[in-house]
């Protein structure tokens, strides 16, 4: 058990030191080239290159939403549910303290929405809470589809993290605009804390949404499933 903690930890961390830190450290040089697509890529890496890298140990969810839709699904224990919540935000929580270590050492640098998630006056585009919670519900079901088919014994084995992958990279290209994308509770949480904005005021949401997103996504797929397939454990 230990040792799936400290995947999940070190997963959550790169998730969430990756994919913001490339708002918050790249993009934010236009010279750089990197801008929207960039950072929806950058996120989409991650999690492909973490679960190659400990997907074996630990079954790559670094998200609670994803824990909870696997535990639904039949796929995840329930009694390791809680454990890995915890860990997943303390890899959030101590990737945001380190990009924020880092991004202050810039003499000019102003932390404001560090990346963080919003809706209203905080989502990039000016999106409703509404808009806000239809788009992170659909988009985490969705990714949960995803996940569950890719991994499931009806593909072939190996391949899961590249559809994973860029499943996630699909859904920052389609929501960043509105939420700046979540999906995830604990990348959510890792950087509102140095977020100066409402951030931590609207963080329920973007709780809320994405393990609701999760569920329907596991019950969809349940409903989808041949008979004679076997839910592996992830």
């Amino acid at each position: 058990m230990a040792r799936k903690l400290a995947a999940e930890f070190f997963g959550t961390f790169w998730l969430v030191f990756g994919g913001c830190g490339s708002a918050v450290l790249a993009a934010a040089f236009p010279a750089l080239g990197i801008g929207f697509t960039g950072v929806a890529l950058a996120f989409g890496l991650t999690v492909l290159t973490m679960a190659y890298a400990v997907g074996g140990i630990s079954g790559g969810h670094f998200n609670p939403a994803v824990s909870l839709g696997l535990a639904l699904a039949n796929r995840f224990s329930w009694e390791e549910l809680l454990p890995y919540w915890i860990v997943q935000v303390a890899g959030a929580v101590v990737a945001g303290a380190v990009l924020y270590a880092i991004a202050s050492g810039k003499a000019d640098f102003q932390t404001s929405g560090f990346a963080s998630n919003g809706f209203g006056t905080l989502s990039p585009g000016g999106y409703s809470m509404q808009a806000a919670l239809i788009i992170e519900v659909i988009l985490t079901a969705g990714f949960l589809i995803v996940i569950l088919g890719s991994t499931s014994k009806a593909v072939p084995a190996g391949f899961a993290p590249i559809a994973i992958g860029l499943a996630l990279t699909l859904i920052h290209l389609i929501s960043i605009p509105v939420t700046n994308t979540s999906v995830n509770p604990a990348r959510s949480t890792g950087v509102a804390i140095f977020a100066e904005t409402g951030a931590l005021s609207q963080l329920w949401l973007f709780w809320l949404a994405p393990l609701v997103g999760a569920a329907v996504g596991a019950l969809i797929w349940r409903h989808m499933l041949q008979a004679d397939e076997t839910w592996e454990r992830a």
